[in-house]
């Protein structure tokens, strides 16, 4: 016999071999859980789609939200919508301080869940209950901050975006455009995700300044942005960290009659009309609902399939641009909190 022809058959039967398995497989994880209890009633999940035949899982998802910031709607929208699909019992709780974060996730641990999903804008004091959840044998992934410090914690997988290359890019935009002094805006002091984002956008534009603002106080936000711009009328660009401290912004630019222009990091239907309108340049998008329903699903993924998303590397959301030439193409999902 032709001995190509012979080596061809012969792959052709091990890929049939192959695909047998498979299927066999496939029938047997649909007849049982991976922790070998019965499987569910697939159910309609309200969204138009299926609940996962999955065992009723309890997931915690615990951010450093602040209160009023719209962004957090996104993240929390994403995990409701893998947490409808995945058919899971979904915790969320939120605190901006780093401690009673970490109070949150060890109630977490204590009630017993199956998973643990957590921001990690302030690392350390949150690194005791994060270990503790691994010490209990409970999976957690890391999302949204943390890029840098996730495995250190012990959480198996990140979901977010790269804050220095956002940063770093940003600033390369900035001072294409002709920036020579940007003004970049922290609405949390401390927080990794922030200094990483300013720091990053003085490397690509040396003549970048911080400042710092108290992000829940949006008033406060325009009148300290408004008072910085009229004293030093050579800064030319704002970079603002999040949607609603860039709106701010642009009331604080009119109250000093700047001609800054506003840049931002994240994105909101209020950012994404001043974009279409041209009054801000663009957005950093790092996408949150991803994030959220990432993280949801990784952790839905490791505990009834043991599946490790992104090789033990960061899985990226960002960044990416939103300026005057996509905006209406993504203007309509960020009005529904989806972008």
């Amino acid at each position: 016999m032709n001995p190509d022809l012979s080596r061809r058959r012969a792959t052709l039967r091990r890929r049939t071999t192959l695909v047998a398995t498979a299927a066999v497989l496939a029938l047997g994880l649909a007849a049982c859980s991976s922790g070998g209890g019965k499987a569910s009633t697939t159910a309609d999940a309200g969204s138009g789609g299926k609940v996962a035949s999955t065992p009723r899982l309890t997931i915690a998802v615990v951010t450093h939200e602040s209160p009023g910031d719209s962004f957090w709607d996104k993240i929390r929208a994403g995990a409701e919508a893998a947490a409808a699909k995945d058919n899971v019992d979904l915790k969320y709780s939120q605190d901006p301080d780093g401690g009673k974060q970490a109070g949150l996730v060890q109630n977490a641990v204590d009630s017993k869940v199956d998973g643990i999903a957590v921001t990690l804008s302030h690392p350390e004091p949150l690194k005791p209950a994060v270990q503790a959840a691994v010490s209990a044998g409970i999976p957690v992934v890391a999302f949204n901050s943390g890029i840098d410090q996730w495995k250190d914690v012990g959480a198996l997988m990140y979901f977010g975006s790269d804050e220095t290359v956002a940063g770093t890019a940003a600033g390369k935009r900035i001072a294409d455009g002709g920036g020579k002094h940007p003004l970049c805006v922290i609405q949390e002091q401390g927080s990794v995700a922030l200094e990483a984002r300013c720091a990053g956008v003085k490397k690509s534009a040396p003549g970048t300044e911080n400042i710092n603002v108290n992000g829940t106080d949006l008033a406060s936000v325009t009148s300290t942005i408004a008072a910085k711009l009229q004293a030093d009328p050579s800064i030319d660009y704002v970079v603002t960290l999040g949607a609603p401290i860039a709106l701010a912004t642009l009331d604080a630019a009119k109250q000093a009659d700047s001609k800054a222009k506003v840049v931002t990091f994240d994105l909101n239907a209020d950012v994404a009309k001043a974009i279409a309108a041209g009054t801000m340049e663009f957005s950093i998008d790092q996408q949150p609902y991803l994030q959220g329903y990432e993280a949801v699903d990784s952790l839905w993924l490791y505990v009834t399939n043991r599946n490790d998303i992104g090789g033990g590397l960061p899985v990226l959301t960002g960044p990416s641009f939103v300026d005057k030439d996509n905006i209406a193409a993504i203007a309509k999902y960020a009005a529904k909190n989806t972008r």
